[in-house]
């Protein structure tokens, strides 16, 4: 079974030019917290997901994948 993509976070960090570990020093947190969310094996919460649109400079909805095909 394939696993679910729910976030965009790791192709907007490559996208800006950016690492997983600069986003954890940027957001003062654990740097495999930031690393699960980037391989979709856990999700930030809403509030955290604003803070990352807010670090990155971006829509909060780039950070999320699209539910329509």
């Amino acid at each position: 079974m394939e696993k679910q993509m729910y976030n965009r976070i790791k192709a907007v960090l490559a996208e800006k030019g950016k690492t997983n570990n600069w986003l954890a020093d940027e957001l003062g947190m654990n740097r495999t917290t930031v690393s699960k969310w980037c391989r979709n094996e856990m999700q930030p919460r809403i509030e955290t997901l604003f803070q990352i649109a807010a670090v990155i400079d971006i829509e909060v909805r780039e950070l999320l994948t699209s539910t329509k095909k």
